[in-house]
């Protein structure tokens, strides 16, 4: 089992605010919020004939929710072209699908308040089921412009190599 370092000084949790999203081994830029990371296991209930009238209860199938990727509309192709390896409109029949490389790890890191990396996750073989390349336009409104990925995954676990990490300090 892998020991966590503890910083017996540290009280208050880490913020949602701080973040940083990787692949292909580069940061992409201007990420603003990833849904949370979510499994469900389903319950399995079963009885033998001779067990009073209750059921037992034990784990059956993990399933990893989807996440979502919401950052403000740029220049920044990043995720257009992962969407378009999934499906790619235009192209010629047959390769609309970019099979050798529609799937990535992809990595989240979140930062503690001085932009240290306190702890980090790997959503691994993911693929784009869904890409907003433009929201609702409205002349009346006052909002950035946001686009959109939802990754399907097959399964996240936290990087324990990644540990927390000694936290400045202003004293002389």
């Amino acid at each position: 089992m892998a020991e966590f370092a503890v910083n017996a000084r540290r009280f208050d949790p880490y913020k949602n605010f701080k973040f940083k999203v990787k692949w292909d081994g580069r940061y992409i830029a201007g990420v603003s919020k990833v849904s949370a990371l979510r499994r469900t296991t389903e319950v399995v209930r079963h009885r033998h004939g001779g067990d009073p009238s209750s059921s037992r209860k034990s784990p059956g199938r993990t399933e990893y929710e989807a996440v979502t990727l919401e950052r403000g509309v740029t220049h920044d192709p990043e995720f257009e072209r992962w969407a378009n390896k999934v499906w790619n409109w235009g192209a010629a029949v047959g390769s609309e699908t970019s099979l050798a490389d529609f799937r990535k790890d992809i990595i989240v890191e979140v930062l503690n308040e001085a932009g240290q990396v306190a702890l980090s996750y790997t959503l691994y073989r993911c693929w784009v089921s869904e890409f907003h390349a433009l929201p609702d336009l409205d002349a009346n409104a006052n909002a950035t412009a946001i686009q959109s990925l939802k990754l399907e995954n097959e399964g996240w676990e936290r990087d324990v190599a990644v540990i927390e990490p000694a936290e400045p300090t202003f004293e002389p």
